[in-house]
């Protein structure tokens, strides 16, 4: 059986809509405590989301075997549909009939300004689902999602002995110090952007490199500056990779994810691994939405051959 990752986090649709003007045209500054505006969007476009769809898409695109784990609701019928046509395994996927799928409703102006409305709907539920009880799973990521489902699973995996990233993102705001230590603590490998790090050594009290010396890897992501590694024997640095053309940064950040997984379970270097996670934000950023971009293995080698110079196999 090949080895599997437990993905857990979100499932969401994005339901993302263009307002052709600026809102700063629209919105009153001496008005916004009685604020009542209505914005003509001609263009939407709904999308499959959520960090644990899109990480389980991407690993999927590389070869890997993702298992989702999370919570959805009674309108996920399109999104099970999606996946099954890719051959991602749902067995971890609870579908609640008294909630409706996570939602964000996105509305971007001219100058990409966005207001967001966000519904947990079934994730608010998450935590009723243990990954304790699921057999098979080699590797795991514990994603944005409800509270209490991050720390359920963070604690799961570690009594089970299973290595995993703790990616917090989106989900910064929702613990304080001690609750961070412990993720730190209990996890294998933590993964952050430049900002959510200098948030969580604030939290925690610890420098990127005390909370190296907690994990095997901390990997902060720096946008088109690359990304740094930070481990027990130092600091290492993984140039970015160059996009064709950038379209569309959302999602990003998980397609890097899905990169760390695939290297890091197929017991790449460091640098190799971080390369192949760059390489996989590249691609997602010459496409529109989150999981509209299509590629094979093969593909995916001959383009990281190009960039970097080396092959992996």
């Amino acid at each position: 059986m090949p080895k599997q990752a437990l993905i857990c986090g979100s499932l969401a649709y994005d339901t993302i809509m263009v307002f052709e003007d600026r809102f700063k045209n629209h919105i009153l500054a001496d008005k916004v405590h009685m604020l009542s505006v209505a914005f003509y969007v001609p263009k939407l476009r709904r999308e499959f989301g959520g960090c644990a769809g899109n990480i389980s898409y991407n690993l999927k695109l590389l070869g890997g075997h993702p298992v989702p784990f999370g919570s959805v609701g009674r309108d996920f019928e399109p999104y099970r549909q999606h996946f099954e046509a890719m051959g991602i395994d749902l067995r971890c996927v609870r579908e609640l009939p008294d909630h409706y799928t996570a939602q964000a409703y996105i509305t971007t102006d001219l100058d990409d300004n966005q207001i967001t409305a966000f519904h947990p709907g079934a994730m608010t539920q998450s935590h009723g689902a243990h990954v304790k009880d699921v057999r098979g799973a080699a590797f795991g990521i514990v994603a944005p999602d409800n509270r209490d489902a991050m720390l359920q699973h963070a604690a799961e995996f570690k009594a089970m002995g299973i290595p995993f990233i703790f990616d917090p993102g989106q989900a910064l705001p929702l613990f304080n110090g001690e609750e961070f230590r412990a993720f730190i603590e209990q996890a294998t490998y933590v993964s952050v952007n430049d900002y959510e790090s200098q948030l969580l050594s604030e939290r925690t009290g610890w420098s990127p490199a005390e909370i190296a010396s907690r994990v095997t890897a901390y990997i902060v992501t720096r946008g088109a500056e690359g990304s740094r590694w930070y481990t027990r024997d130092g600091a290492i640095d993984i140039p970015s990779a160059k996009a064709q053309q950038v379209l569309d940064p959302t999602g990003c950040g998980d397609a890097y994810r899905a990169g760390l997984i695939y290297g890091l379970m197929n017991d790449f270097d460091f640098d190799t691994t971080g390369r192949i996670a760059s390489l996989m934000g590249a691609i997602k950023i010459e496409h529109a939405g989150t999981q509209n971009q299509r590629f094979d293995l093969t593909h995916f080698k001959a383009r990281f051959l190009e960039e970097f110079g080396y092959s992996f196999e």
